[in-house]
C-alpha cells in the first residue's frame, strides 16, 4: 500500500521535535565543477512504521547512459517497493540502478526517484552517496548543507490544509493552467477570445505525447509553461492520464494504441516516464491535478456482462483484469508524488445514476483503490460528466417532481434514474464513497466545458404539467436526443467557467474536455492513432441499446477525437451558458 497522499513536511515532531528537519532531509549543497555530483535524498513522509522518500541526482560530470547511486543506512530502515529506479538492498546496502527510460544522464542533468521505506526507532538520513562509485555532495571540504527546506506548500487562508499541509482542495487559492495551444486555436475562432483565456486540462492521450506530437507541446514543455504562469502564487495543473491497455472498451472513437495485454508497456513505457517528470524537484511547486483513465472502471460496471450494453472488448478486459490493475498502478506511481491529486473517472448521472449502477461503481472504485499497491491515500476525489454534456444543474426540473401523481422518473427521459443532473449525481456519489471508505475530505469535480445548454433552445421555466413525458421535455435545459448520446453533440454550449469550491463537496467546476476537439470522427478515417468509427459519432445512425435506439444528435464532417472542430467551436461559443461576454 501507498502511505503517500501526504505533502513535503519540513519539520515532523514525531521524528525529533525540533530537530526535525535535519533527520528528515539530506540537502546536497549547490553544484559547481568541483563536486562530481549532488544527491539530495528527502523523507516527504513518516508514520510509526514506515516513510516516503524521495531522491534527486545532479550529475556534474560526463554524460552518463547508466547510472547507478548507492548509499547505506545506519539503522534499521528497509526498501519496500520504489518508482523511477531498481532498487535493491542487502542489509544496510541500498543500490538504486536507472530504468530503461530514465538511463541518460547529461552533464549538469538530474534524474529524481522515490521510494517506499519501513523503520523502527529513528530514520536518519544517509550521510554518504555515491554515483557510479564516485563521492557525490563533496568538493575537498565538507558536505555544505544547503538551504533549507522550505516546508509545506501553503495552501492559503482560505485551505486549512491536510494535517500533513497537503491542500484539502488543490483549487482552493489556486490559478489554474491555460494551455497555450489550445488558447491559440480558440483565439482564432470567431468569438473565441471571450474563452481563450480559460484553463482546460492536458489530454496524454498516447505514448508520445508525453514528449509532443508533431513539434507540439510535451508534458515538460506544459509544466515548464505552467511555471511561467504560476508566479508568485499557488497554480493547478490538469493532466489527463487516458492511454490504458484495450482503452474505451464500448467506444471505438476513443480506442487507443495500447492492445488489451499490453499491461507493462502501459506501466513502463506510459505511466513510468510521466511520473519520472512530474516528480522532478523543478515543478514541486506546481499542484497537479490527474484525470485518470475516463470511462474505464464505468465500463466495467455496466458494459462488461449481464446487460444489453455488453461489449465483448469490455468483456476481455474485465477478465484479463487490466483496467483494474493499470488504474491502480497509476494511482500508486502517481500518489507517490507529493503535489500530485489523483482524481478518478467516474462516469456521468446518465450512466451511473441508477442505484443499481451506482451501488456497483462505487465497489469497482473502492476495489481498485485498495488493490495491486494502491490505496485510498493515493485518491483525492472522483471527476463526473468527463467529455460529456450532461447539465451541472437542471434549474426546472427536479427528479422529486410529480405530474399528476406519476413521478418524473417514469419519463422516457429520466427512466427512473435516480437523478437528473450532475451536481445532485457528484454529491451523492461522493457520500456513497466515504461511506464505502473514502478520505472525508474526498473531493469532486464536475467537467462544465460543453454542459451550458444555451441559446434559443434554453427552457425559461418549467413546463406545463400535462403529461410527465410533456413536463419533462419542456423543462429539461438538456436538449440530447437521449442522455446516452455523447458524441459531438448538436445544440450544446460551453458551460460554467472554471471555479473552485463551487458548492459543498466539489472541489471545482473544471474543463477538461477542452471545447472544440472532437469526441470521434462522423464518418471513417483511417489513421495510426487506434481510433476507429463509432456510428454514435454518425448523425444518420439509428442509434443502440446504450441510448435507447435513437438517433445520435451528433454534429456532421467531425474529425478524429481530439482533432480541432471548428464548426462545433463555434456553436459552442453560441450557446454558451452563462452567455459570454
Amino acid at each position: 500500500m501507498s502511505y503517500t497522499r501526504t505533502s513535503l513536511l519540513a519539520a515532523l515532531a514525531l521524528v525529533a521535535g525540533t530537530t526535525g528537519t535535519a533527520l528528515l532531509v539530506g540537502q546536497a549543497g549547490a553544484a559547481t565543477s568541483a563536486v562530481p555530483c549532488t544527491v539530495d535524498y528527502k523523507v516527504q513522509s513518516q508514520w510509526d512504521t514506515g516513510f516516503t522518500a524521495a531522491v534527486t541526482v545532479t550529475n556534474n560530470a560526463a554524460a552518463k547512459s547508466g547510472w547507478t547511486v548507492k548509499w547505506s543506512y545506519t539503522g534499521n530502515q528497509k526498501v519496500t517497493n520504489a518508482w523511477n529506479a531498481k532498487v535493491s538492498q542487502s542489509g544496510t546496502a541500498v543500490t538504486a540502478a536507472n530504468e530503461s527510460y530514465n538511463g541518460n544522464l547529461a552533464s549538469g542533468g538530474s534524474v529524481s526517484f522515490g521510494f517506499n521505506g519501513s523503520y523502527s526507532g529513528s530514520n536518519a538520513i544517509p550521510a554518504t552517496f555515491t554515483l557510479d562509485g564516485v563521492t557525490c555532495n563533496v568538493s575537498g571540504g565538507p558536505t555544505d548543507p544547503g538551504p533549507t527546506d522550505p516546508g509545506p506548500t501553503d495552501p492559503g487562508p482560505t485551505d486549512p490544509g491536510t494535517p500533513s499541509g497537503k491542500a484539502n482542495n488543490p483549487y482552493t487559492g489556486a490559478k489554474m493552467y491555460v494551455n497555450p495551444e489550445w488558447s491559440a486555436k480558440a483565439a482564432a475562432e470567431p468569438g473565441g477570445s471571450k474563452i481563450a483565456n480559460q484553463p482546460t486540462a492536458v489530454w496524454l492521450d498516447r505514448i508520445v505525447a508525453i514528449n509532443g506530437v508533431n513539434g507540439g507541446m510535451g508534458l515538460r514543455a506544459h509544466l515548464d509553461e505552467a511555471l511561467k504562469q504560476k508566479g508568485s502564487g499557488e497554480l493547478v495543473v490538469q493532466i489527463v492520464i487516458y492511454d490504458l491497455p484495450g482503452r474505451d472498451c464500448a467506444a471505438l472513437a476513443s480506442n487507443g494504441e495500447l492492445g488489451p495485454n499490453d499491461l507493462d508497456k502501459y506501466k513502463s513505457q506510459y505511466i513510468d516516464p510521466i511520473a519520472s517528470i512530474l516528480s522532478e524537484s523543478k515543478y514541486a511547486g506546481l499542484r497537479i491535478a490527474t484525470v485518470i483513465e475516463p470511462d474505464s472502471l464505468p465500463n466495467l460496471v455496466t458494459n462488461a456482462g449481464g446487460t444489453p450494453t455488453t461489449t465483448d472488448a469490455c468483456v476481455a478486459m474485465k477478465a484479463n483484469g487490466n483496467y483494474e490493475k493499470g488504474v491502480s498502478y497509476a494511482l500508486d506511481k502517481l500518489g507517490a508524488i507529493p503535489n500530485v491529486y489523483n482524481y478518478i473517472d467516474a462516469g456521468h448521472h446518465g450512466w451511473l445514476g441508477w442505484d443499481s449502477n451506482l451501488g456497483p461503481a462505487v465497489q469497482e472504485f473502492a476495489k481498485v483503490a485498495t488493490t495491486n499497491g494502491a490505496s485510498v491515500k493515493d485518491v483525492t476525489g472522483f471527476i463526473v460528466n468527463t467529455a460529456n454534456y450532461s447539465p451541472t444543474k437542471e434549474p426546472y426540473l427536479k427528479v422529486t417532481d410529480t405530474v399528476n401523481g406519476q413521478t418524473v422518473r417514469q419519463s422516457k427521459w429520466v427512466d427512473w434514474n435516480q437523478y437528473v443532473d450532475e451536481q445532485s449525481f457528484a454529491q451523492a456519489m461522493r457520500d456513497k464513497l466515504v461511506a464505502a471508505g473514502f478520505e472525508s475530505g474526498l473531493g469532486m469535480l464536475i467537467d462544465t466545458s460543453r454542459n451550458g445548454w444555451g441559446g434559443t433552445a434554453r427552457p425559461t421555466g418549467p413546463g406545463a404539467q400535462t403529461t410527465v413525458d410533456g413536463y419533462v421535455d419542456a423543462s429539461r435545459i438538456d436538449r440530447r436526443i437521449h442522455a446516452g448520446n455523447w458524441c459531438n453533440q448538436s445544440g450544446a454550449g460551453i458551460g460554467e467557467r472554471p471555479t473552485a469550491a463551487p458548492a459543498a463537496g466539489i472541489d471545482a467546476y473544471v474543463w477538461v474536455k477542452p471545447p472544440g476537439e472532437s469526441d470521434g470522427n462522423s464518418t471513417a478515417i483511417p489513421n495510426d492513432e487506434g481510433k476507429g468509427f463509432d456510428r454514435m459519432c454518425d448523425p444518420t445512425y439509428g442509434g443502440n441499446p446504450r441510448n435507447g435506439n435513437n438517433p445520435t444528435g451528433a454534429l456532421p464532417n467531425s474529425p478524429l477525437a481530439g482533432r480541432w472542430f471548428s464548426a462545433q467551436f463555434q456553436e459552442l461559443v453560441k450557446n454558451a451558458y452563462p452567455p459570454l461576454s
